[in-house]
């Protein structure tokens, strides 16, 4: 005999982890800013550092518009029980576009010029996917529903395991600043920010089992959930300049509101196996069904709450070397043990955030050398993983490189960066089964037009 089952199983992402997931950040911007790995919180003079420090909008000297495209190349190793399977994808987005608008004050000598700026991004872009495959040696789906036998045979032996996952979606923002420069040495700046929020999780895990006299059971364990959601948060910051060669900036974000998030997926406790379960029986020698607990509809259920990402204090120093160049560095804390969900029994979601996350240390460094109107850029990307548990691995460290040119009355400018990250995804949560490691490499080539305006 021959039989396999379709069963939904609680392998995706939890809402601990996707409350983790929603408070990362891709640090998308213009070329510029990618090639100098986003440190522009004491430099301003980039649309994109408007994510970071809104007192950057009136550095500029006159009014623009920056539109970016970005490539990215994802590679996942995922290791399973002595197994290593390879997972490439290759995304495109249009991942920035802003303009600026730069207005002299004729009015007054103290506060001599403003600007107001609009600029949009993905700052998360979460389409992936990856494959592991192995055997460890434990089969938890082994009974087929329909058998007469008494007792039942038992399907206790595990050959392999295979789990597929894809991610889709973003999440996309959109902020309106406003700055001011004061007897041209402070600049101060206040923006706010509107997000939305679009994800998707497809998780099918497939058990292939068989009994002491050679009879397979195969067990597909399915799960899907879908997010959206809307959010909004505010940041202001300062930069000044305390020598012709020097400045620095400090700048605070709020935390981001989530004020309305839907969950619909088909977490079920439909026929009680393993407690989410959803099952379809296939002869596979007919290739027939001969049961289906879903024949009347697929399963859904849906959830809405609330939640408040962490806020991030952002510290950043520049040195000028005239028109040469520049080399500047930006330090931010992020306390992810913040993070909270509302509406809706999250008591011990909470706790769990609070108990089991940390204040993280982020550094940005980056430089820019001019020749004439061509320059060089390079940059560098530290970002401490938020579980107080995680390996040094599990650091997030990546470079940037980068060229533009300025045409007069438009500039073109190319950036490459890499950046890497470990972790661990276990896709047996309750059972004594190792997680999968996951080593990520992500790839980005981003080109920007600036048309002066």
């Amino acid at each position: 005999m021959f039989a396999a089952s379709s069963v939904s199983f609680s392998q995706s992402l939890g809402y601990e982890d996707l409350a983790i997931l929603f408070s990362q950040n891709d640090n998308n911007g213009t070329a510029r800013f990618t090639s100098m790995s986003g440190a522009f919180g004491a430099l301003g003079g980039d649309i994109s550092s408007l994510n970071i420090n809104p007192a950057g909008l009136s550095v500029f000297n006159t009014s623009l518009f920056a539109g970016s495209f970005n490539s990215r190349n994802s590679s996942i190793d995922a290791s399973y029980y002595g197994r290593s399977i390879n997972t490439q994808d290759e995304f495109m987005n249009l991942s920035q576009a802003g303009a600026v608008l730069v207005f002299d004050n004729i009015y007054s000598k103290d506060w001599s010029k403003f600007a107001m700026g609009f600029n949009y991004r993905i700052t998360k872009d979460f389409n992936d996917s990856f494959v592991a495959q192995g055997n460890s040696s434990v089969a938890t789906f082994t009974e087929f529903p329909l058998d007469l036998n008494n007792p039942p045979l038992n399907y206790n032996i595990a050959d392999q395991q295979r789990f597929v996952n894809t991610y889709r979606g973003d999440l996309s923002e959109v902020n309106l600043g406003f700055s001011a420069v004061h007897q041209n040495r402070l600049h101060l700046g206040i923006a706010i920010n509107f997000y939305d929020l679009n994800f998707s999780q497809q998780a099918d895990l497939t058990e292939f089992n068989s009994d002491v006299n050679g009879n397979e059971l195969d067990a597909f364990f399915y799960q899907e959930s879908f997010v959206s959601g809307t959010g909004f948060s505010a940041n202001l910051g300062f930069i000044y300049k305390l020598h012709p060669n020097f400045r620095f900036g400090l700048s605070y974000q709020t935390p981001t509101w989530y004020t309305e998030v839907i969950d619909e997926n088909n977490i079920l406790d439909n026929d009680g196996y393993d407690g989410d379960t959803e099952i379809t029986v296939r002869d596979t020698n007919n290739n027939e069904e001969v049961y289906s607990n879903t024949f009347n509809g697929f399963p859904i259920q849906i959830a809405d709450f609330r939640l408040r990402t962490p806020s991030t204090l952002t510290a950043s120093a520049a040195i000028i070397i005239g028109k040469f160049g520049l080399i500047s560095m930006d330090y931010s804390m992020r306390n992810f043990s913040r993070i909270r969900f509302s509406r809706g029994n999250f008591v011990q979601e909470n706790q769990n955030l609070q108990d089991n996350f940390r204040n993280t240390h982020n550094i940005n460094l980056g430089t820019e050398f001019r020749f004439n109107r061509f320059s060089l850029r390079g940059g560098y990307t530290f970002e401490q993983n938020p579980d107080k548990q995680a390996l040094d691995s599990d650091n997030l460290t990546g470079y940037s490189l980068g060229a533009g040119y300025n045409f007069g009355s438009f500039k073109l400018d190319f950036a490459f960066s890499d950046r890497n990250r470990s972790s661990a995804y276990n896709f047996y949560s309750g059972f004594n089964v190792n997680a999968a490691e996951l080593n990520n490499n992500n790839r980005f080539f981003t080109g920007t037009v600036t048309i002066n305006l």
